[in-house]
């Protein structure tokens, strides 16, 4: 039997401050909206749910259109550092860690950002070695990337002074010209190659945990990048399938296919044995640079706090375009880390010299630092911008000292581009930023940190209904799904994400409380916060008739 879900408001986003009054579901799918009598009189029938919102605020499903679904789900399983407020902090966090775990056992922490400290100093080999002598401790940025590891990790890797460098990577030393144990971008794989592996049963909790913190924070779907990062392409798919199908956690998940695991999962027939309505396929994804805090995102320019580089290219041209080429070649759009305008540049050349697939669009994943002839060249492309509004209030006002006088340069310009319409999907990079798209909500509208008055670009700023729409069309968009979800429309998904209170009503300030109040995935409520909000009655109307 189908569902009508009424007393509360109900935006369907399709324009702003379109509104109906009910929604009537069946079998995962929205049939109908509008008056609640008109559905009443027209599907009303014994065995019919009601589901009151008691004044609650109804939206289509939020999908987080960036982030890796079970890198936040190991969050719960790792040392988190990132509320640590400077490095002596993180050294303790170190020690008492190693007094939990076996001598020898893997100490893995993540999160840390030097740039949040009084005393920006990075945590290096000599001191990790004092808190933690006797375990391999391996420490990833916040960015993820750049790790930090002490010595007993680079002995497990067989990493020592003779170790040459890498083309696309650093591997950091003092100024006695030895390790200091700082590693970044691909220098960073000469230790994770050699970190214990993980088992199906780790991925199934971590995921597990990811969607359940999902769930609670309003999210019905994301667009996750998995594949390449925990032994086998197949072990991660059928751990995803497990968990959405078998276990039936009702939960989106659209997957892009590193590069790296592309052969792979070609071999496994492109995964087509796992997929299903809650488990899909998308593009290639590649990175053209690397974070903006670790000065390796790629400008067009030197950093201005630091001229003697201007970043990281992590593949040559004639590697970027080989990738491109291999993308094209399977039918697959491209979806490219790119933050600085040099690395924006790159990617766009080659994603417009061999075009996307019909129905299909790239996407340039951040696109924090641009160019006003790049998105000239954009809005000749089927190709979206994948933002991290979270980002406004984690980088300003730092970020401006590693760019320093704009120019012509296009900072976090989210507003410019929707106006030059350039459509944009909102997300969150979780784990490097968390998993709360009110967060995000606020960010793209307020463009300040949190509590804190100062505007970064005010004309930047979004309007509510622009940044609702990034987490709700335009992340349907991003993957072509804008024909049955991102709106509450006939024959779309059910999937409902429901508030406490009205943001378009109460203003930007109120998406800092707790609000979600419940979520709903194929017509199914995934989360309830409060067990008694919700009332599910049968429709007895015309049973005595």
């Amino acid at each position: 039997m189908g569902t009508i879900w009424m007393g509360g408001t109900i935006y369907t986003m399709k324009q702003e401050l379109d509104m109906v009054e009910a929604v009537y579901t069946e079998k995962g799918t929205i049939k109908d909206a509008g008056k609640l009598d008109e559905l009443e009189q027209r599907y009303g029938k014994p065995g019919i749910e009601f589901v009151d919102l008691q004044g609650g605020v109804m939206f289509p499903g939020w999908v987080d259109s960036h982030m890796h679904l079970i890198g936040h789900g190991e969050t719960f399983l790792k040392l988190q550092l990132g509320g640590c407020t400077s490095r002596e902090e993180l050294l303790e966090a170190i020690r008492i860690q190693t007094e939990l775990l076996p001598e020898g056992m893997w100490v893995i922490g993540e999160g840390w950002n030097e740039n949040d400290w009084e005393n920006a100093l990075l945590p290096e080999r000599e001191q990790l070695d004092l808190a933690a002598p006797r375990h391999p401790v391996l420490l990833r940025r916040v960015c993820r990337h750049v790790i930090v590891v002490n010595s007993a990790a680079l002995q497990a890797a067989g990493v020592n002074e003779s170790n040459p460098g890498v083309s696309r990577g650093i591997l950091g030393r003092n100024a006695d010209g030895e390790l200091n144990g700082i590693l970044k971008e691909q220098a960073q794989e000469f230790v994770l190659s050699a970190v214990p592996g993980v088992t199906e049963e780790y991925l199934e909790t971590a995921l597990t945990a990811a969607i359940e913190d999902c769930w609670a924070k309003g999210l019905t779907g994301c667009h996750t990048e998995d594949l390449s990062y925990y032994g086998s392409c197949d072990r991660v798919m059928s751990a995803f399938h497990k968990v959405l199908n078998e276990k039936q956690m009702h939960f989106r998940a659209h997957l892009l296919v590193h590069h790296l695991a592309l052969n792979e999962w070609l071999e496994e027939d492109k995964g087509k044995h796992y997929q299903s309505p809650l488990l899909e396929f998308g593009a290639m994804k590649l990175f053209a640079d690397g974070a903006l805090g670790g000065r390796t995102a790629l400008l067009s320019r030197p950093y201005a706090d630091d001229p003697s580089t201007s970043g990281v290219a992590v593949h040559s041209d004639e590697e970027l375009e080989q990738l491109v080429i291999e993308a094209r070649k399977h039918g697959m759009a491209v979806a490219s880390h790119a933050i600085g305008d040099g690395a924006a540049e790159k990617v766009l050349r080659n994603l417009e010299k061999y075009p996307c697939p019909k129905e299909k669009r790239d996407r340039l994943i951040h696109g924090q630092i641009l160019r006003p002839e790049l998105v000239e060249q954009m809005k000749r492309m089927p190709v979206i911008t994948d933002i991290q509004p979270s980002f406004v209030a984690s980088d300003f006002p730092w970020v401006m000292d590693r760019i320093g006088e704009p120019g012509s340069l296009l900072v976090y310009a989210w507003k410019t581009l929707l106006q030059e319409g350039i459509s944009c999907a909102g997300g969150s990079d979780a784990p490097i930023e968390k998993v709360s798209p009110l967060e995000g909500i606020h960010a793209a509208v307020t463009r300040t940190k949190l509590h804190q008055q100062t505007v970064y670009g005010e004309k930047e700023q979004l309007s509510m209904y622009e940044a609702m729409s990034l987490y709700t069309k335009g992340s349907a968009y991003a993957i072509g799904h804008e024909g049955d979800r991102g709106i509450i429309e006939k024959e779309f998904a059910a999937d409902f994400t429901i508030l406490k209170h009205d943001p378009f009503k109460e203003g930007p300030d109120i998406l800092l409380q707790d609000l979600v109040q419940m979520t709903v995935v194929n017509g199914e409520i995934v989360y309830n916060k409060n067990r008694d909000y919700i009332l599910k009655i049968q429709h007895m109307k015309n049973s005595q008739q």
